[in-house]
């Protein structure tokens, strides 16, 4: 019996994704995964539902948040700083992830709705290990 993709991404996803990888290794993966949220809250801020959802709104202005907070480390390319302002914005990613998550089904069950829903949780959940 073959396996499913999410099956084969999942036995080929690290254990640990800090491993013994570098700050800059770890800034560098977590900036790939913002990427991910960025197009996520952009989706969203797009879409017609969010015009009269508080709850959406509040997603896509936390998820603009904490991009927003590591904007300057990133440019200024501060490893430092962009992991101790993420490490203080944690939270705020993993709330609107969370509530992102359990207002979807509500919101749509369009399929565009729950990839995004599915994308920012695994982005969120694997920056949070990494910021950990």
């Amino acid at each position: 019996m073959s396996e499913t993709p999410r099956e084969a991404a999942d036995a080929s996803a690290p254990s640990d994704p800090t491993g013994s990888a570098s700050p800059a290794e770890r800034v560098a993966r977590i900036d790939e995964l913002m990427s991910h949220v960025w197009m996520v809250r952009t989706f969203l801020k797009h879409c017609d539902e969010v015009e009269d959802d508080e709850e959406l709104q509040s997603v896509v202005r936390d998820l603009y948040d904490v991009l927003l907070a590591v904007g300057p480390a990133t440019a200024e390319g501060d490893v430092t700083a962009y992991l101790k302002m993420l490490k203080k914005k944690r939270k705020r990613l993993m709330r609107a992830a969370a509530l992102f998550a359990e207002i979807q089904p509500e919101v749509s069950g369009h399929t565009n709705f729950a990839m995004a829903a599915r994308s920012l949780t695994i982005a969120s959940n694997e920056i949070d290990q990494l910021v950990s």
